[in-house]
């Protein structure tokens, strides 16, 4: 089947040109917009539906029929970011490291995370891009978080790194799971686990 994008582009190219778009997007496009947080997320999902559309994803390409699969796990490896979560929560020297934040931990953990966050990044990452060059996959993930490094004041090459690293284990997850599904809940308990500390790192400074 040929698609919009397939249309006089070469099949080596096409993941290639898609990691490109996807790197633009979020480093220039989506900031250039100025959009608020809800925005970025609507914004976001829809690039990226709009992106597998063109590259014709289905539920059979995303693994959605093999969803016993991909929760059984995703659970599993959801287990140890919540876990380890628990005892950063339950450890005063390590609570203390956390950086605070005091944004709406409902909107984040319900709609944020999942809209803006785990769906827009496992279909673009995990179910255009690791289909078509999973050697390529984790490096545009990488790239996706230039952006957000620079945003936040983080380093963007060791944000860069550890994204990279995050998208080889979900992509590792995604292929011997058979379901885009497990690499999401593992996304989802990462960022989610993250958000709770934070929140509870912000309200432990307020009470001091």
């Amino acid at each position: 089947m040929r698609t919009a994008l397939a249309t006089g582009v070469e099949p080596a190219e096409r993941p290639i040109l898609t990691g490109l778009v996807t790197t633009a997007w979020s480093t220039y496009v989506l900031p250039a917009a100025g959009l608020g947080a809800r925005g970025r997320a609507v914004a976001n999902a829809s690039f990226a539906v709009a992106v597998a559309a063109v590259w014709g994803s289905n539920a059979e390409r995303l693994g959605l029929r093999n969803a016993a699969s991909g929760l059984k796990w995703g659970a599993a490896a959801a287990a140890i970011p919540v876990l380890g979560s628990a005892v950063v929560a339950a450890v005063p020297a390590l609570r203390r490291r956390v950086r605070p934040s005091e944004d709406d931990l409902v909107e984040w953990v319900l709609f944020r995370i999942p809209v803006g966050t785990v769906l827009t990044e496992e279909l673009l990452f995990r179910g255009v891009l690791d289909a078509a060059s999973p050697a390529l996959s984790p490096i545009f993930f990488g790239l996706w978080h230039i952006r957000p490094a620079r945003a936040a004041g983080d380093s963007v090459v060791g944000t860069v790194a550890t994204t990279t690293v995050a998208g080889v284990v979900f992509s590792w997850l995604r292929a011997h799971s058979g379901s885009v599904l497990a690499p999401a809940a593992l996304h989802y308990a990462l960022n989610a686990s993250g958000a709770v500390l934070a929140h509870l790192a912000a309200t432990e400074l307020e009470r001091s």
